[in-house]
Order: C-alpha cells, then sequence, then structure tokens
C-alpha cells in the first residue's frame, strides 16, 4: 500500500491504481490478472449467471477522494472474455482547497469480448476540484455497454454545487477511430450551470453507450424508459446507442439506465438482465 504523502494544510493525499485482466478459458471467463497500488482493489469474482460472465465489484476503501487524490484503473478484457464491473457504492469528491482529484479509466475490449461497466455515481461535494476521464478502446466485434453518472452538489441534503470545479471526458473508440467524444467543465458562475443549452439548473447528469452488433431498439428504450421524470433521450449514432439523462436525482438516473441495461442485454447478448447481488444491499 501507498504511503500517504502530507500536503500543506495536513491532508493525507493517497495515489492508487488497480490493473485487471480478463481471459476466456475453456468457455469459463476467469480474472486472468490484477495489480493494486494503494486503496484499490476488487472482491474475489462472483459467477451469478454462470460460468461465462464474470462479475467484479471494484472497491476503494477511504470512501471518497480529497484533493491531490489519483485513481487510475486499467481494464482488459480479452478476445473472447464477458466481464461486468460495477462499485457497491457512490463515489464522493470532498471539498479541497483548490487542489484537483482526479480519477481516470481506461476499458479496452478486444475482438468478440464483452464488457460491461455499470459503476454507481460519482458525487462532487460543494467546493469539490476533480477531473473525471473514461476512455473505452473496442476491436472490431467487441460489444461494450456502459454509463457515467455525474451529480453536482448534494440535492438530497439541499446541498448546491455553489464552487469547486469539474471537468469530464468521456471518449469511445473503436479500432483506433473516434465515436463518441464527450467533454464537460463545470465551474461555479458558469452560465453551462443554469443555463436552458446546458443543465438547466439540474444537479444529474448520465450518458449510457452502448456499442454492439444490431443496435435497434431506439423505440424499445423509449417506452421502457417513458415513465421516468426525469429528461431522457435516447439515440442512434454511427452505429452505436446514446442516451442521456438530466434531472435531480441520482436514484432516477440508476432506474432509467438500468431499464435500458434489461432492454438491451437480452436482445444483443443473449442473456437475461442478472443485476450484481451488491445493488440490492
Amino acid at each position: 500500500m501507498t504511503q500517504p504523502q502530507t500536503r500543506g494544510q495536513g491532508n493525507e493525499v493517497w495515489r492508487a491504481r488497480l490493473d485487471l485482466g480478463f481471459e476466456s478459458r475453456g468457455g469459463r471467463t476467469v480474472l486472468a490478472s490484477r495489480r493494486h497500488h494503494g486503496p484499490l482493489r476488487v472482491q474475489r469474482p462472483f459467477y451469478p449467471e454462470g460460468e461465462r460472465v464474470c462479475h467484479v465489484y471494484l472497491l476503494h476503501p477511504p470512501g471518497g477522494l480529497v484533493g491531490g487524490d489519483e485513481l487510475v484503473i486499467d481494464v482488459a478484457v480479452n478476445a473472447g472474455a464477458s466481464a461486468l464491473l460495477t462499485t457497491p457504492a457512490a463515489g464522493k469528491f470532498y471539498r479541497s482547497n483548490g487542489v484537483v482529484a482526479r480519477q481516470a479509466q481506461r476499458l479496452r475490449v478486444e475482438q468478440a469480448a464483452t464488457l460491461e461497466w455499470l459503476p454507481q455515481e460519482s458525487i462532487l461535494f460543494d467546493g469539490a476540484h476533480a477531473e473525471l476521464s473514461t476512455r473505452v478502446e473496442l476491436a472490431a466485434g467487441a460489444c461494450f455497454i456502459g454509463w457515467e453518472i455525474t451529480v453536482l452538489g448534494r440535492p438530497g441534503a439541499g446541498e448546491r454545487f455553489a464552487h469547486g470545479a469539474l471537468r469530464q471526458r468521456i471518449e469511445l473508440w473503436r479500432e483506433g477511430q473516434p465515436l463518441y467524444l464527450e467533454r464537460a467543465r463545470y465551474e461555479e458562475g458558469a452560465a453551462v450551470l443554469g443555463a436552458p443549452w446546458g443543465l438547466a439548473g439540474h444537479a444529474v447528469s448520465g450518458s449510457l453507450l452502448c456499442v454492439c452488433d444490431g443496435v435497434e431498439l431506439l423505440e424499445q428504450v423509449r417506452e421502457a424508459v417513458a415513465p421516468a421524470a426525469g429528461l431522457f433521450s435516447a439515440t442512434r449514432l454511427d452505429g452505436m446507442m446514446v442516451c442521456r439523462y438530466l434531472g435531480d436525482h441520482a436514484d432516477e438516473a440508476r432506474r432509467c439506465f438500468e431499464t435500458v441495461w434489461t432492454v438491451l442485454r437480452p436482445a444483443l447478448l443473449q442473456r437475461p438482465a442478472c443485476a450484481p447481488r451488491i445493488w440490492a444491499t
């Protein structure tokens, strides 16, 4: 485990890294390699739906990031393997004195492999300074379903994101070519926080991306999510599906995206939805 590094105000700062590699062996997906540095690790693999799909929970024992913390996650799903990754709780970015906390994720999926990336939301406390980046790299014939949900402030506690800054980047590449590039920058007082063309005063936003052969389910997805109270959209773009959520409730955003997942998974992966057990705790 890395040793804490002390900033000027006495805060302990942690830098952590987790590398995971999944392989298909005789029809069973195994967690073939895992290396961790610092307070970032996984529980044992789970197989709630048989040996074909490996479920893994990403654990960050400190429970949140302060200014100066850095988390790096690198996941490789090798040819023919199928992995589902999630987290047991929301990620938290706490108030800082201007020092930036960073979390970077690189997800690589090889030919005929599948990755389902289903983390719980990231919550930025008022006064947090954070950079979040997710890069997905797909080979030809790879399949990916994943989402990112961001909460500015703590709307349930009446806390707005009035101070601080967030820079967020989501990238999806296939065979070295960009399919989807999303950039967001939210800072205190910025027009994007309240403008109709931006967040329109809402605290919760999210993106769900799906790249898989045969993505043709827009109407089914829209009908399944229709009862949601937040703003939701589903669009096809260059052979992929992009779903967006904008609202004020993280649990509502998760329900929207989980509903989309339950529609897409059986049709595209020929597997019924099997929710990670940790979601029920």
